[in-house]
Parts: structure tokens; sequence; C-alpha cells
């Protein structure tokens, strides 16, 4: 008897990690790949069940709903009475769910930036782009001295997280971990690979071929130009056909305020008082909202260098909001005593889709900023875009992020 349905679309590699738990648990798991994304998942018997709108998620054979693949592969895993891929005693537990809250903060958000162009759902930046393989090398570097001296994650046998770091880089491995990239992670490469050829693994993902060179971004589809017309003196001047709006938000009126030249002028002068008064001075109310974002979670925050990451993880998932947005998010407090919380600049008056379809979005509460005219509401904003002042709750800056 199956444990519940794992909805999603076709071929989505996450889905492995619940699959493969299952094999190992003894337990069966059905999935329905017939989600047409943006229909299926948007409709209003799916939101009711799964607010956040996004896959694989899992309703279990009681009615339950749980999103989140890492945590779908642990409500598999956990289907057997001590299960040893949980671990055999609270610190093993505990050092499992280290190694994956790891990854998903420190690995999966810089592959994600990496893979993005290369799949066509974001546009290369060099920049971006080096700044997220020299992220991933240095999280890469962690986990290849870890296996210098260990063959899987925690004890001597295959735990939950080997499985779902394994089918988080399987495709990373095959498409951009190319001969001159492995060679410097010899460690996790051989992990990897031992890992791929546990049967119940090689059962689920099939054989993986490594990648020979690097996959490289895919470039921005032009449209044909028009043909050229021969005129009595000469042939005049091509002129492509305008490309098709990528966003809704390319929809919007134009504004008179730009947020690049807002990103620059903040970049490169003092935040108070001038970057603050050119913003409000520049600032298109019709153009542009302000929303004041909360972790809904604090109460689970413990060491402020990963409160931090969680913020970096959310940050890397926005890549496709960054022409549409500016946002700092702080990290305020200290350890075991913290908060994260901050302020969006987006364009438009709602929150798009290329910051709500992102995974970490619904740990957020975005309240629009209404009083924008309010003096102590201005103070407020300037603080946390400058990371100084005195914020909510008597707390002090810690650290913080700024995406622009």
């Amino acid at each position: 008897m199956s444990i519940g349905t794992i909805i999603t679309y076709p071929a989505n590699p996450r889905v492995a990690k619940s699959q493969i738990a299952a094999l190992y648990s003894g337990v069966e798991v059905s999935v329905d790949s017939n989600v047409e994304m943006g229909k299926t998942n948007k409709s209003p018997e799916f939101l009711a069940k799964f607010p956040h709108g996004a896959v694989p998620v899992l309703e279990t054979t009681g009615g339950s709903c749980i999103f989140e693949s890492d945590a779908i592969a642990y409500y598999t895993a956990s289907q057997q009475e001590n299960s040893p891929l949980l671990g055999v005693d609270k610190v093993q537990a505990a050092q499992i769910l280290q190694w994956i809250l790891f990854a998903n903060g420190s690995i999966c958000p810089s592959l994600g930036t990496w893979l993005a162009p290369v799949f066509g759902y974001g546009t290369f930046n060099k920049v971006t782009y080096n700044n997220a393989v020299a992220a991933l090398k240095r999280s890469l570097g962690t986990l290849d001295a870890h296996f210098l001296r260990n063959t899987f994650f925690v004890g001597e046998r295959i735990s939950l997280a080997d499985i779902t770091i394994a089918c988080d880089l399987k495709v990373a491995f095959s498409t951009i971990f190319d001969p001159a990239f492995r060679k410097g992670i010899p460690n996790v490469t051989r992990w990897f690979t031992t890992i791929m050829a546990q049967p119940h693994v090689a059962a689920t993902l099939g054989e993986v071929t490594f990648a020979e060179k690097e996959a490289q971004p895919k470039k921005d589809e032009k449209a044909a130009p028009a043909p050229k017309k021969v005129e009595t003196a000469a042939v005049a001047a091509e002129e492509p056909a305008a490309p098709k709006a990528k966003s809704a938000l390319d929809l919007l009126p134009k504004s008179s305020f730009n947020l690049e030249d807002w990103k620059r002028f903040y970049s490169n002068n003092d935040t108070k008082p001038d970057a603050m008064d050119y913003f409000w001075k520049n600032l298109d109310r019709e153009g542009y909202s302000i929303w004041k974002v909360d972790y809904k979670y604090n109460d689970e925050l413990t060491k402020v260098f990963m409160s931090s990451n969680l913020i970096g993880g959310f940050f890397a998932r926005l890549e496709r909001a960054r022409k549409y947005v500016f946002a700092s998010l702080l990290v305020m407090g200290e350890d075991n005593n913290s908060a994260i919380s901050g302020y969006f600049v987006i364009r438009g008056q709602e929150v798009p889709f290329e910051v709500y379809d992102a995974a970490d979005y619904d740990s957020y509460n975005f309240t629009k900023v209404e009083n924008l005219d309010d003096e102590k509401t201005r103070a407020l904003i300037a603080d946390y875009f400058a990371w100084e002042g005195d914020f909510e709750g008597g707390m002090k800056f810690a650290d913080g992020k700024i995406f622009k």
C-alpha cells in the first residue's frame, strides 16, 4: 500500500530522493507527474492544500500535506521503524540534518545560480556566474575535506544526507562538473560515484554519465531580422524584430524610476543621507512598491551565520527577479536570539511571480508599506538600507545581505 502520492511535473529530479528512501524503507510511494506548471499548481484546489504553489508535494494516504523534497524524503524514510537512513542515535540524526541544511543553504543556491542560464531559466551574468562558482567551490571544499577520511556523510553506511545531496548534485555532475572541475574535488567525486553505485540508487536514477565539458548558458533567442530593402542608392539598415516581453512586469507602464541607476547610486555613495535622499526624490510610487519582509520562524533560528545563509539562499533563488527588485535583509540580535527582516523595493504594486515562485518565499511575510510619507517609516527604511540604527525589539545589527 502506498504511503501517499507525490505530485510534481514530469522527470523532476528532486522526486528521486523519496523514491530511493522508499526502496530502503520497504514502502511504496505513488507519483503523479501530470502537473502543468503555472496552471495546475496555481489552481484554487492545489493552493488550498499547498499555499506556496511549488512542487514536489506529498499528500499522504491520511490526507496530510507535505512540501519540500527533503521533508518528503524524510517522511518516506521514517516509515521504517528505527530507520538507519535517519541515524542510529540522536547525534547521528542531528549530523544528518546538519549536512542536509548545509547543502540547502550553501550548495543548492550557488548551484541553482550556475545552472539557471544553462537550462534557460535565467539570463547569464558573468559577475553572478563567477560569484556562484566561487561560492560553490568553497562549499564543495568543505565536503571534500570531510570525505578525505569518511566514506559517507554520517557513520559507516548510507544515510538520508547521502541520498538527498547526491540527488541535488546529479545534474551538476552530468552537465557542468567537467574533468577539470572534478579534479578539484576528488573526494566528493569518489563519494558521489559510491552513492550512485548503491543498488537502490542505481535502480532509481539509472546510469549517470559524467560531463566531458561544461554545459554553456543558453543564448537569448533573437527574432529573425527583417529582410533588407534594396533602395536606389544604398541598402537600408536592418531592424530586428522587437523582443517579446519575458515577464508581466515588462508590460507595466514605463516608470520614471530607474532601478539600475538607484542600485549604482546606492553602491557608490553613503547611504545616509546621500543615497536615501536620491531614493525618495526619484522613487515612482505608481511604478514601484515597498514591502516590509519578516521571516516567519525566528524562534527556530540559532547561529547568526546560519541565518545569514538562509538569506543568501533566498536571494540566490530570486535571480529572475534581479531586474525588478532591490532588497536589504538583515539578521539582528545574536546567536540563539535573532530575527530576520528587511525591505524589498519591487516593480509594480504586487509581489510578482519572479518573487513568490522562489522556494523560500513562503517562509517570509510580505507586508506592503503604505505610509511612505511618514518620517519614522522613512527613517526605519534608511536604517535597514544602511545596516545601522535601532531596530524593532531593541535588537542590534548582526549581519545582512543586499539583493541588487
